[in-house]
């Protein structure tokens, strides 16, 4: 039997968040829509965030309350701070985790949430505390985990110490974050056996992006340390607001298509997938990076 690898589909958040004009709701819910119907095991939707910060995800209560998701599609949504996991509390019904969120550089933290790293961690094991008593399940996303474009090098045992009060407030999965596309293949390969010892009994993910074209090496890198859990978004989607030129994630329809080459099986229809990639170009009306939206799949002529 093949081994199985878990994919979550982060494009409805973090790629929307990122296009300069607002994607409009009905196109949003008719691709998640589409998205949820490829096999896709769990997807982040949206992101409960004030509407005059982030004006993309604005409309993140219209969105959330009118997808139409499969029972068997565990639906997460990203909670900023206290005020964002009360207004998403409101909809508890249509949604199964949240995703806190933080950098492991002060630079970053500052440049992206206006906090301290400590300031920010305090305000998310509020968040996670009230998230659990929810009966939410609960992961934490690390960026900058691998290098940070305003410090460099970020320590390992600083991103693992951020981990640790993140798993100890109740998150039962890790994400680390490769933001800007620093991150290179042998780094990630020492990253998560060192990552596994200091976190026993966490689901460790990897978030990488293409910056720099490296992501797919990096996810290979990560499949040969043990990593079984990745986090993509459709078309490339995504990037980070700060800096300039941190462009998309690694793109779903790529990763699920590589997978599925080396023989790993992830319950993912690429063709079906790579069907909402060539939507979503057209709603945004230009190019998308990925690989297989200019190839297409392999194909072996098999029978």
């Amino acid at each position: 039997m093949a081994e199985r690898v878990a994919i979550r589909e982060v494009g409805p958040r973090d790629g929307f968040q990122n296009e300069p004009e607002v994607v409009p709701t009905a196109d949003k819910i008719r691709l998640i829509d589409m998205l949820v119907r490829t096999g896709l095991p769990r997807i982040e939707v949206t992101s409960f965030v004030r509407r005059d910060v982030l004006p993309q995800l604005g409309d993140a209560r219209e969105v959330l309350s009118a997808v139409d998701i499969p029972d068997e599609v565990a639906v997460s949504v990203l909670i900023p701070n206290e005020k964002g996991l009360e207004n998403a509390l409101e909809l508890r019904d249509r949604f199964d985790e949240v995703n806190v969120f933080l950098s492991a550089s002060e630079t970053h933290n500052q440049k992206n949430v206006n906090r301290l790293i400590e300031e920010s961690l305090s305000g998310l094991e509020r968040v996670l505390e009230r998230a659990r008593a929810e009966g939410l399940r609960c992961e934490g996303a690390i960026a900058v985990s691998f290098g940070c474009p305003y410090e460099g090098e970020v320590p390992q045992d600083r991103v693992f110490s951020i981990a640790e009060r993140l798993v100890a407030a109740g998150c039962e999965e890790i994400a680390f974050g490769d933001t800007t596309g620093m991150a290179n293949p042998r780094q990630v390969r020492e990253f998560f056996p060192a990552a596994r010892e200091r976190l026993a009994d966490v689901e460790l993910t990897a978030h990488f992006h293409n910056t720099r074209g490296q992501g797919l090496a990096n996810v290979l890198a990560a499949l040969d340390s043990g990593v079984r859990s990745f986090e993509s978004s459709f078309a490339e989607l995504g990037g980070c607001p700060v800096p300039k030129g941190a462009t998309g994630n690694i793109a779903s329809e790529d990763l699920v298509s590589m997978l599925h080459e080396m023989g790993y099986e992830t319950g993912i229809d690429v063709e079906a997938l790579l069907e909402c990639s060539r939507s979503v170009q057209q709603v945004l009306g230009r190019p998308l990076s990925s690989h297989l939206l200019t190839a297409g799949p392999v194909d072996w002529h098999r029978g």
